[in-house]
């Protein structure tokens, strides 16, 4: 962790109140406590997992994932195990080519608990692990030292010989984060609490709540090189995770450049435009049409959706596989991955005070526009043949009115306008449909030989 600047970052006021560390459980004590199956979690998939050296490509095996909770409702965590491009479990079993096993160290998901699942997390503070490690973060990041002050502590992760004289101590995840973050291959944070603060950050709130990146501060560089990534959402779409996660690993793996990321640290492929340009309400907003209600198909801004100016694909990628999201399913957009969220954004539900300006000049631009369209769709809603006719054989309509003199003449022109850059207007061959033969007023006139030889014009008959 570099330090460029004067100022101490919150994670090393907390290291320098704290002091370096030299004790650790010792494992041969331990027996199998903390150990059900005898096992750990990359124990049991060593043997279906793809880890045979010969056949893996790149010069890492296999990373570590060290993944802690910090102020949290643990959604982030559910939309990660739903994720689907890549899942987690492809990764964790090493099934991608080029790609390292992934060693993931979650205290939901692992097998092994107590001391046993913290021994990784020690070796890695002692330089000791076997391969590079990762640490993400969901939940966002107390400021320990205001409950130092106190005698306790905000968000703890297992129990250290670090106190006074080897004495059992809480160590918190702020604490595990300060001391592995320096040695990282990359530093990722999950969710808006980790990205950004989240609600734990909140105005009003007494733990002092921080992203990952205030947290480490703006001159940090992973071990690699890399600043803390930021994949924001509550909860985030967990094949956005994934897809970041990836990208990163081959990045490490040396097989292609860095993705691309903004100047906060998101996807830029995935964070680069708004919600509002992929929601599948957007046309009503081009139109000057808005719901009145929740459960009515039109534009939801003037009900509280903040989706033309907040950074997501909830819209286009959807909450899991594809299907479902806020506005997709009807729910109003209220900023949930944006910095700013949650106090910019509130009273939630309430119409944003600037969209009083484009709603009013769309609606009047949509009183334009709404109607020239509607015009063209009933023309283009017609076979050429029906318009020859003067008629649509349609039963399901038997009421319908056939277009006006004033809208044929206007389709005429329409035409002439959409064919005028036709290479084959030139052709003496008039366009299909435009005999006026095929009338109840004019049967063709075709003949017909009867067996004597007798000729009969069955059109005249």
């Amino acid at each position: 962790m570099v330090a460029q600047s004067s100022e101490r970052t919150p994670a090393q006021r907390l290291l320098d109140a704290l002091g370096p560390v030299d004790r650790f459980h010792d494992q041969a004590e331990l027996g199998d406590f903390g150990m059900p199956s005898r096992s750990s979690m990359e124990a049991m998939l060593d043997p279906i997992a793809h880890t045979d050296p010969s056949t893996r490509i790149g010069p890492m095996d296999k990373i570590h994932v060290f993944w802690f909770a910090g102020m949290s409702c643990d959604g982030c965590t559910v939309s990660v195990t739903g994720a689907q491009a890549p899942s987690v479990e492809s990764l964790v079993l090493g099934a991608h080519p080029g790609l390292p096993q992934v060693v993931l160290h979650h205290p939901v998901v692992n097998v092994e608990s107590g001391p046993k699942y913290m021994h990784p997390h020690e070796l890695a503070v002692q330089g000791k692990l076997d391969a590079p490690y990762a640490i993400v973060l969901e939940g966002s990041i107390t400021d320990e030292t205001m409950a130092m002050a106190t005698g306790g502590y905000w968000v703890g992760q297992g129990e250290e010989p670090w106190g006074p004289d080897g004495a059992m101590r809480t160590v918190t995840t702020d604490e595990w984060i300060a001391r592995l973050a320096p040695g990282a291959a990359a530093s990722i944070a999950i969710g808006t609490c980790a990205t950004w603060g989240g609600v734990p950050s909140a105005a009003g709130n007494p733990t002092g709540a921080m992203s990952l990146m205030d947290f480490l501060g703006k001159d940090y560089r992973s071990a690699f090189g890399l600043p803390v990534v930021n994949v924001p959402g509550c909860a985030p779409i967990g094949d956005n995770f994934t897809e970041t996660v990836t990208a990163i690993l081959y990045f490490l793996q040396g097989f292609g450049p860095l993705p691309e990321f903004d100047e906060l640290g998101r996807p830029a492929w995935l964070f680069g435009e708004t919600v509002h340009r992929h929601c599948v309400r957007g046309a009503y907003y081009e139109e000057g049409t808005y719901a009145e209600e929740f459960g009515d198909k039109e534009c939801l801004v003037e009900i509280g959706c903040w989706g033309p100016v907040v950074n997501c694909n909830i819209t286009s990628r959807g909450a899991i596989n594809h299907a479902g999201g806020c506005m997709n399913a009807g729910g109003a957009c209220i900023g949930c991955t944006m910095p700013g969220f949650p106090d910019k954004f509130t009273p939630f539900y309430k119409t944003p005070p600037g969209s009083k300006v484009s709603t009013t000049a769309s609606r009047l631009l949509g009183g334009l526009i709404k109607p020239m369209r509607k015009y063209t769709n009933n023309h283009l809603n017609r076979e050429v043949r029906w318009d020859v006719h003067k008629q649509t054989p349609s039963g399901w309509a038997r009421e319908r009115s056939e277009p006006s003199a004033l809208a044929d003449i206007g389709h005429k022109f329409y035409d002439r306008f959409r064919r005028s850059t036709d290479t084959g207007r030139k052709s003496t061959t008039p366009a299909w449909g435009k005999r006026d033969e095929w009338t109840q007023q004019r049967e063709p006139a075709t003949e017909t030989r009867l067996p004597g030889g007798e000729q009969r014009d069955q059109g005249r008959e």
